[in-house]
């Protein structure tokens, strides 16, 4: 930051009107928060900003500069990950210039040394205004990967059988996310059956084929069988339509008709009496 002679004399003029040039920005900037933050907070959090200005337009002290550019990258990214809004964050900084200006409206030719002021806020609000874009962007991308993963549950069906119910579209990244933790599942527990549902994926297109695809090879490479469930009518036709081959994986239209399938390769059947369900070893045939 180049400091000029009229940035040291705007630093002496603001160093000997500190207590009323921050006691005004205080007031201004507690009115744009609109009861957010008390006035007592806002105010020890200005008068260590207001002295590192003070400190970086005086050219006195070489790390001032730095040090005020990363109070104020840590200032933006607590405003954006405490729900502040960018006018809010911005007006904490671009607020100096109206309290500063207040103070030297009756100044004899102030013009010069406000100048080097404004030019230097200007470029600071820029940097909170970018820091708090960048902050709220890295929070958005935190709550998205959250929410991928609890959109992505995988689910004990039984003695070695694992389920992995699908909810929206599948894309490339959430197809990874769907793989990772199947592999992850079935090398934990041993299982050799898996069931991917897709009842809640709305449409199966090429891509999605495709991904189920992927998802289902990688599983049979730790030695697990998939069943596809969720296949409606309408996803059958549209399936048929593209022209998509599942090959040798079973297919089912519901998840219990899948698990009932996989019981039975399993050698299991389920027996249902009223009130109750029971497994039973399935007898062997005539030799």
């Amino acid at each position: 930051m180049d400091v000029d002679s009229s940035q040291t004399r705007m630093a002496a003029y603001m160093r000997d009107h500190q207590d009323k040039v921050v006691g005004r920005w205080t007031e201004l900037v507690v009115a744009s928060l609109r009861g957010r933050s008390s006035a007592a907070e806002v105010r020890r959090e200005l008068d260590d900003l207001y002295s590192l200005v003070v400190r970086a337009m005086s050219g006195a002290d070489e790390q001032a500069a730095g040090e005020l550019r990363a109070v104020l990258t840590e200032l933006s990214g607590s405003r954006a990950r405490n729900g502040f809004t960018p006018r809010e964050t911005a007006l904490g900084v671009f607020a100096l210039k109206d309290a500063v200006y207040e103070l030297m409206a009756d100044a004899a030719d102030p013009v010069p040394e406000f100048l080097a002021f404004s030019r230097m806020i200007d470029d600071l609000g820029l940097l909170t205004f970018e820091t708090y874009a960048a902050a709220r962007e890295r929070i958005i991308a935190d709550q998205s990967a959250a929410m991928l993963e609890l959109s992505t549950p995988v689910m004990r069906l039984w003695e070695g059988v694992i389920a992995v119910p699908l909810v929206g579209t599948l894309d490339s990244a959430r197809t990874q996310l769907v793989m990772e933790k199947l592999l992850e599942t079935l090398a934990a527990t041993g299982a050799d059956h898996a069931v991917l549902d897709i009842t809640g994926v709305p449409t199966v297109d090429t891509e999605v084929a495709q991904h189920l695809l992927k998802t289902v090879s990688a599983a049979r490479l730790l030695g697990a069988e998939c069943i596809v469930s969720g296949i409606r009518p309408q996803v059958a036709q549209t399936i048929v339509s593209l022209g998509i081959e599942f090959g040798d994986i079973a297919t089912k239209a519901t998840l219990a008709d899948a698990l009932a399938h996989v019981l039975n390769r399993r050698g299991q059947r389920i027996g249902q009496g009223i009130g109750q369900q029971r497994t039973e070893p399935q007898k062997p045939g005539p030799a």
